[in-house]
């Protein structure tokens, strides 16, 4: 693993990090470190790979020659979530004061990170989730049927949760520190879809501003997706049951209220 380095002040600037997961993605990843360092050269880039034997680890620890550049290296695939997780420890126990979600494949263009760093700091947001389901935001390269699923995913979180997200399952999220300290993210459920909603809930819950910018989502061209029926199935039950829970202690909270104003 590269040798830590203390996070670069650049300027007025926040000391940011973009947390980028990796497995098998050895042909994605010198593109992807290039057109964000070209996007944004201020912020450093972590990346967390899962022990990929394509080699992947390998080139990152090349990048990490770049002192802007860093690497987590973990010993199993323990899913997207787990991989953020240790990312947002990393970051934290650093210093960092803003930490980015993006995926290494690149669906999420650097090129639009710019604007969602600018909301964060105009709009004195706790995070920033960029969204393809809000006026602006689209998605390249899906088939019919993917986007059906997604967006109805999406649209059945935000009733069964209530919370005021349009797009609740997007992996191009920008967190001021502040935010991540103040939820438990190491009981957020870890697996795809379930992580991205868990944590936007949860940050909802511990009372943070959350804004969503538009961006577009390309389709990856290089390497396999990652998305399985297993993953969408756990997301379906996982919110079900999450709206359920919220329900029911909303409305307990209801009653112990009337039959205080009773007493």
């Amino acid at each position: 693993m590269a040798e830590p380095r203390e996070p670069m002040v650049s300027g007025e600037h926040p000391r940011t990090l973009v947390v980028v997961p990796t497995f098998n993605e050895r042909d994605n990843l010198r593109p992807i470190v290039g057109r964000l360092n070209d996007a944004v050269p201020y912020v450093h880039v972590l990346i967390v790979d899962d022990n990929s034997p394509d080699g992947t680890g390998e080139l990152a620890e090349e990048l990490a020659a770049d002192e802007r550049v860093h690497v987590l290296h973990r010993t199993v695939k323990a899913g997207l979530g787990a991989a953020y997780v240790a990312g947002f420890d990393w970051a934290l126990e650093r210093g960092y004061q803003v930490i980015v979600e993006m995926d290494a494949d690149g669906s999420h263009a650097p090129e639009q990170l710019p604007a969602l760093l600018e909301a964060l700091r105009s709009r004195g947001a706790g995070a920033v989730l960029g969204s393809r389901y809000v006026a602006g935001g689209s998605v390249v390269n899906w088939p019919w049927y993917r986007s059906l699923l997604s967006r109805g995913g999406n649209i059945y979180s935000k009733w069964a949760l209530g919370v005021p997200i349009n797009d609740l399952t997007g992996g191009f999220r920008v967190y001021r520190s502040e935010v991540l300290r103040s939820v438990n993210t190491h009981a957020v459920a870890s697996q795809g879809y379930c992580f991205q909603v868990d944590l936007a809930m949860r940050a909802v819950e511990a009372g943070s501003s959350i804004v969503e910018v538009p961006i577009t989502f390309v389709e990856r061209e290089s390497g396999e997706s990652k998305m399985s029926g297993s993953i969408v199935r756990e997301a379906l039950l996982r919110v079900t049951k999450w709206g359920v829970r919220r329900r029911v202690n909303s409305l307990r909270a209801r009653m112990r209220s009337l039959a205080r104003g009773r007493g």
